[in-house]
C-alpha cells in the first residue's frame, strides 16, 4: 500500500468508526509505528484534516475546528485521468478568477486543492509544470452580462437582451426566460424560452451585447421538455432529433474515432475491412458539418442524403478555392 492509499484509508477509517486507537490503525494498515505517526502528521499539517487524540477514550477522531463549520469531505486521493483533470481544471479556473466578492471563500478552497494535488508525494509546482490543461476555442463572455444572466436565471426573472447572432450577422432585441446555463466546448450558453420566437433557444452568452433583468417572472419550462428540445440532437444547436447521421471512417482514422463519444445515443460498428461506421441523432447540422469536415477524406457521409450533399458541397467549394492558388514558381518568384 503506497502513501496515497494509506492517507486515504486512515481518514476513511477514522471517519467511519468515529474513534480508533493507535494500535487498531497499525493493525489495519500493517505499517510501522513511525510510518503511522508520519501519516497522521501529514493529514493534520498538509491535508488540514482536524484529527485529534482523545486521551480519555485512548483513540483518534476527526472533529470540526472551533469557530468553523464542519469541513467538507472530499473524495478519495486516487487520481485517475478524470480526477486529475477535474482538480487541475478547478485550480486553473480559480487562479484566473478576477478579484470579487467570493475571494475570501475561494482562497481556502484553492489551498485545499493545492493540498489534494500534493497528496501524491509530489510538489504542487512540479505537478503544474508537468501536467497541463489546455483550453482551446474559448470565447470569453463579458463578465457583466454573464452575471446578469445568472442572476436572472436564479431569481427566475425574464431577461431583455440585445443578442448578436453570428449565423446571420444580425443583432435582435428580445425578452427571454432563462432556464439553464450550460458550458459546452469551453463556451457558455443560456438555454431560455424566447418570447420573440415563442420557442426554446440556446444563446451564446458571449453574443449578448446588452442585458437587463425585468420585473416579469420567468416562464417555467419542465426539465423533461428542456431535455427533449435541447438535449436530443447533436451539439449546442440541438433540438428534437430530426435525423440520424451515418458516417464511415477509414481504418486509419477509426483508430482515433472509435474511442470518441459523439453522442450519448450513438451506435457504432467495425466493418470486415477495418472501416468504422458511426450513427447518431442530430437536429441542426451546422456544427455537425464542421466536425465532419475536420476529418477530410478520412470520412464519408452515408446518410441522410441531405447531409451528404451539404458536406460534398463544402468539399467542392474548398477544392475550387484551392484550385485558384498560384504557386510561387508560377508567380515568377524564385
Amino acid at each position: 500500500m503506497n502513501k496515497t492509499e494509506r492517507i486515504f484509508k486512515i481518514e476513511q477509517l477514522i471517519s467511519a468508526r468515529r474513534l480508533m486507537s493507535f494500535q487498531e490503525l497499525l493493525d489495519e494498515l500493517e505499517v510501522s509505528r513511525a510510518t503511522l505517526k508520519r501519516d497522521l502528521e501529514y493529514l493534520r499539517s498538509r491535508m488540514k484534516t482536524p484529527i485529534i487524540y482523545e486521551r480519555e477514550a485512548n483513540g483518534y477522531c476527526i472533529a470540526p475546528k472551533r469557530g468553523e463549520p464542519e469541513r467538507v469531505e472530499f473524495p478519495g486521493l486516487w487520481f485517475n485521468a478524470q480526477e486529475a483533470a477535474a482538480l487541475l481544471t478547478m485550480q486553473h479556473l480559480l487562479d484566473g478568477l478576477q478579484p470579487g466578492l467570493l475571494r475570501r471563500h475561494i482562497e481556502p478552497l484553492k489551498e485545499r486543492l493545492r493540498s489534494l494535488l500534493e497528496s501524491t508525494d509530489h510538489s504542487f509546482s512540479e505537478i503544474k509544470r508537468r501536467v497541463r490543461i489546455l483550453h482551446l476555442g474559448r470565447r470569453a463572455p463579458q463578465p457583466k452580462f454573464f452575471e446578469i444572466a445568472a442572476n436572472a436565471l436564479l431569481n427566475r426573472r425574464q431577461l431583455q437582451i440585445g443578442y448578436y447572432s453570428r449565423a446571420n450577422d444580425e443583432t435582435t432585441e428580445r425578452a427571454v426566460s432563462p432556464q439553464r446555463l450550460v458550458c459546452y466546448r469551453e463556451n457558455w450558453y443560456l438555454d431560455a424560452w424566447c418570447h420573440l420566437r415563442k420557442d426554446l433557444r440556446s444563446f451564446a452568452v458571449d453574443g449578448i451585447q446588452r442585458a437587463e433583468i425585468l420585473d416579469t417572472p420567468a416562464k417555467e419550462v419542465a426539465d423533461s421538455e428542456l431535455d427533449e428540445a435541447l438535449a436530443e440532437g447533436y451539439g449546442i444547436f440541438s433540438g428534437k432529433a430530426k435525423a440520424w447521421a451515418k458516417l464511415r471512417f477509414t481504418p486509419a482514422r477509426a483508430r482515433w474515432v472509435a474511442t470518441e463519444e459523439w453522442h450519448p445515443k450513438q451506435r457504432a460498428s467495425f466493418q470486415p475491412d477495418g472501416r468504422y461506421v458511426l450513427e447518431f441523432p442530430y437536429s441542426d447540422d451546422r456544427e455537425l458539418v464542421g466536425d465532419i469536415l475536420r476529418h477530410g477524406a478520412e470520412v464519408e457521409v452515408l446518410a441522410p442524403q441531405v447531409l451528404r450533399k451539404k458536406v460534398a458541397a463544402a468539399h467542392s467549394a474548398a477544392a475550387r478555392r484551392y484550385s485558384t492558388f498560384v504557386t510561387p514558381a508560377k508567380a515568377g518568384v524564385q
